[in-house]
């Protein structure tokens, strides 16, 4: 855990980490893969608002624009909150399967520094479109999604 006091003059406390439902989603997974999805869908926000805050202190200015968002509104879109959500290099990415390795048949969202967001095929790097809102990013994946795309399964322990 990061220390509060980081011994700079002037500098603010570095935020505290969430407590994540990691047992929650541990105990989901026993479950099945529809418990496993909707535990996790509640951490990725919890974990980039704080990794934004973190930055926030550490470099002013040089955070983690639209990721926070961006999940918020993939997790409100029906067909999206059907999938597996993680984060991979600041991308959000949805799994068709519940653990690794994961099935990525949506596209992939980017939250760029310039604060547009890049949509993409995960595997390929083929570029769907960009986009000024986290609203449009997400409307192209869900226009992207594959015909008759079901919900997440179990994977593989």
């Amino acid at each position: 855990m990061d220390s509060p006091d980081l011994g700079a003059v002037g500098r603010r406390p570095l935020p505290a980490k969430p407590v994540l439902p990691d047992a929650d989603v541990a105990a989901a997974h026993r479950r099945g893969p529809a418990d496993a999805v909707e535990a996790r869908w509640r951490q990725p926000a919890l974990v980039w608002q704080w990794r934004r805050e973190r930055q926030e202190v550490l470099r002013p200015g040089v955070g983690y624009p639209g990721i926070v968002h961006l999940v918020e509104v993939a997790r409100a879109e029906r067909a999206l909150r059907q999938l597996y959500p993680y984060n991979s290099h600041c991308a959000v990415r949805l799994s068709s399967r519940t653990r690794y390795p994961y099935a990525l048949r949506a596209p992939s969202v980017l939250p760029r520094h310039d604060g547009r967001f890049r949509v993409f095929v995960a595997r390929g790097g083929t570029l769907r479109g960009e986009t000024g809102t986290a609203e449009a990013a997400v409307a192209l994946v869900v226009a992207h999604l594959p015909a008759g795309l079901r919900p997440a399964v179990a994977g593989t322990p």
